[in-house]
C-alpha cells in the first residue's frame, strides 16, 4: 500500500481555556473571606465596579447564561437627552482608586480582617516575662538566645555547651537562665526533655514525690505502654497506687508551647452557605455578607454612548473593564447559583443526619450529588473546597458529608465511615474502664448491628480519632 503526505479536513470540538473561563474556575473555589478580598482586589483595578445597594437600587439584571457588551453599549432609556454636557472621559479615568477602598470605600483600618488578630507567639510570649526580669546585658542576650531557639512543642533541645561556646558565656550564666525561663509561663517550658517538663511542671504544683520522681525518670515508656503491673513491682506499689500516679502525670501537659500561634495566620472559620429550618423545610442562604453583589458603574455606561472619535484608545479601555467586570458579576453569580444546588442537594441526601445526628449520615460522593445537580464531579468538587455550612446540628465543612461507606451484611453501602466512628467513641466512652473493649469485640459488636468492619478497620478509625488502645485504656483498682 502506498505512503504518502496529503491534506484533509477534520472537525473536532476542543475546550479552550479562556481568561474569563479559569477566573469564574478560581471564584468557584473561593472560600467567602477568600472572595471578599478577591472582589476587593478586583474593585481597585476596574473603576467601572461598585457595591449593588440591594434596598431600592433598581439595577439592570446581568443574565447569568448570557450578557455581552451591546446590552450596555444600548444605555438606559431616556438617557443623555436631556443632559446638556456629558460627563468628560478623562475626568473618570484619571481618578485615584487607592487599594483598600474596594468595598464600598471601607479603609483599611475598618476592614474585616482588622479584626482577625494574631494569637502571640510562644517566642512573643516568653520575651515578654524576659523583658520585665531584673537582668543586666549579659543575661538578657542569654536568655533571648535560649527562646529563640525553644521549638514549636516548648522544649529547648540545645546542649548547655552550646549555647555557652556560641555566646562566648560561662556555661554556669546559661544555666542560671535556663532555670529563669523555666519558671516562666506556660509550666513546663524550656525543658529539654519529656521527663525534665513533667517534672517542672510538678514542682511547681509543689506535687513531685519520691515515687513521681523514679517514674518520670525511668519509667514513662511503661506507662505509655499501660504496663503498670511493671512499674507496681519495680516500685513496690499496688496497681491501684500507681494507676493514682498515673492519674497525676495524665494531668500535665507534654507540649507546653502548643496553645501558642506559631505566628502563621489564625483561620477564622466563616461559614458560606447557612442552612436553617423554617416551618419543618430547610432553607438554604448563601452567605454574601463578607462578599457583597456588584453592578456596572452607571456612568462609565454612559460613556459609552458617546461617539469620541478623537480617543479610541480610551473608549477601547473602558469597553475593555466593562466586559471584565461583567464576567466577573456573572462568575460570583455562577458560584452563588452552584454553590446553592450543590448544599441543596446534600441537604435532601443527609436530611437524616440533619434530623436525627451522626449515625444517621449516609455515604456519599461526588458523583452522587453531580449527577444530581447536572454538573461535572470536578465542578461539585471545586464548589465544595474549602467551605464551611452552618446547620441546626452545628458548622461542618462541606466534605464533612462526603466519604466512604462500611457495607453491611448484604453487601450494600449503609453506613458512612464518620457514623461508625461515632458508634466507635461511643462504645469507649461508656465502657468500663477496668475491662475496656478490645478491637475485636468492637468489632463483633458493630457486626451484630448489621455493620460489615474488620478489626484492623476498627483500629485504623480508632487511631484517626486519638483513641487509645486497649492497654493504655485499663484502669487498675
Amino acid at each position: 500500500m502506498p505512503v504518502g503526505l496529503g491534506q484533509y479536513m477534520e472537525q473536532t470540538q476542543k475546550l479552550i481555556m479562556t481568561p474569563d473561563l479559569r477566573q469564574a474556575i478560581t471564584i468557584l473555589q473561593l472560600n467567602a473571606i477568600e472572595l471578599s478580598t478577591y472582589i476587593e482586589q478586583e474593585m481597585t483595578q476596574n473603576p467601572l465596579l461598585e457595591l449593588s445597594e440591594q434596598s431600592g437600587d433598581k439595577e439592570e439584571p446581568i443574565d447569568t447564561a448570557e450578557a455581552n457588551l451591546d446590552t450596555y453599549e444600548q444605555g438606559e432609556q431616556g438617557q443623555g437627552d436631556d443632559e446638556k454636557a456629558a460627563p468628560d472621559w478623562q475626568e473618570f479615568l484619571q481618578r485615584d482608586f487607592a487599594p483598600g477602598m474596594g468595598l464600598g470605600g471601607t479603609s483599611p483600618e475598618k476592614s474585616y480582617d482588622y479584626f482577625l488578630n494574631e494569637a502571640p507567639t510562644l517566642q512573643e510570649h516568653l520575651s515578654e516575662q524576659l523583658s520585665v526580669a531584673d537582668l543586666h546585658e549579659g543575661q538578657r542576650q542569654i536568655g533571648e538566645y535560649i527562646i529563640g531557639n525553644i521549638d514549636e512543642q516548648g522544649y529547648f533541645r540545645l546542649s548547655l555547651d552550646e549555647v555557652a561556646a556560641a555566646l562566648r558565656y560561662p556555661e554556669g550564666d546559661v544555666q542560671e537562665l535556663l532555670q529563669l525561663i523555666q519558671s516562666f509561663d506556660p509550666p513546663g517550658v524550656a525543658a529539654r526533655d519529656l521527663a525534665e517538663c513533667l517534672r517542672i511542671q510538678l514542682i511547681q504544683q509543689e506535687m513531685l514525690t519520691p515515687q513521681l520522681d523514679v517514674i518520670l525518670e525511668e519509667h514513662l515508656s511503661d506507662l505509655a505502654a499501660g504496663r503498670l503491673s511493671r512499674v507496681a513491682q519495680k516500685l513496690k506499689l499496688s496497681t491501684g497506687q500507681v494507676q493514682d500516679l498515673v492519674d497525676i502525670v495524665k494531668r500535665l501537659d507534654p507540649k507546653p508551647g502548643r496553645r501558642f500561634s506559631q505566628g502563621k495566620d489564625v483561620r477564622y472559620v466563616l461559614p458560606d452557605v447557612v442552612v436553617e429550618k423554617m416551618d419543618g423545610e430547610y432553607v438554604i442562604l448563601v452567605n454574601d455578607i463578607t462578599a457583597p453583589r456588584l453592578k456596572v458603574n452607571g456612568t462609565y455606561r454612559s460613556l459609552l454612548q458617546q461617539e469620541i472619535p478623537q480617543d479610541p484608545e480610551t473608549r477601547k479601555y473602558v469597553e475593555q473593564k466593562l466586559n471584565s467586570a461583567i464576567w466577573l458579576i456573572k462568575a460570583i453569580e455562577q458560584r452563588r447559583l452552584t454553590l446553592h444546588k450543590v448544599v441543596d442537594c446534600i441537604v435532601v441526601l443527609q436530611r437524616d443526619f440533619l434530623e436525627q445526628g451522626l449515625p444517621f449520615l449516609k455515604p456519599l460522593n461526588l458523583k452522587d450529588v453531580a449527577d444530581s445537580v447536572g454538573v461535572h464531579e470536578s465542578t461539585v468538587s471545586r464548589a465544595i473546597a474549602g467551605k464551611y455550612v452552618q446547620t441546626p446540628r452545628g458548622v461542618f465543612e462541606l466534605k464533612f458529608f462526603f466519604g466512604s461507606g462500611v457495607k453491611n451484611k448484604r453487601g450494600e453501602a449503609k453506613t458512612s465511615a464518620e457514623s461508625i466512628k461515632g458508634l466507635i467513641r461511643k462504645m469507649v466512652d461508656e465502657e468500663d474502664a477496668y475491662q475496656p473493649y478490645s478491637d475485636q469485640q468492637i468489632a463483633d459488636a458493630l457486626s451484630a448491628r448489621g455493620i460489615k468492619i474488620s478489626r484492623r478497620t476498627v483500629a485504623k478509625y480508632r487511631d484517626e480519632m486519638g483513641l487509645l488502645a486497649t492497654p493504655q485504656r485499663r484502669r487498675y483498682s
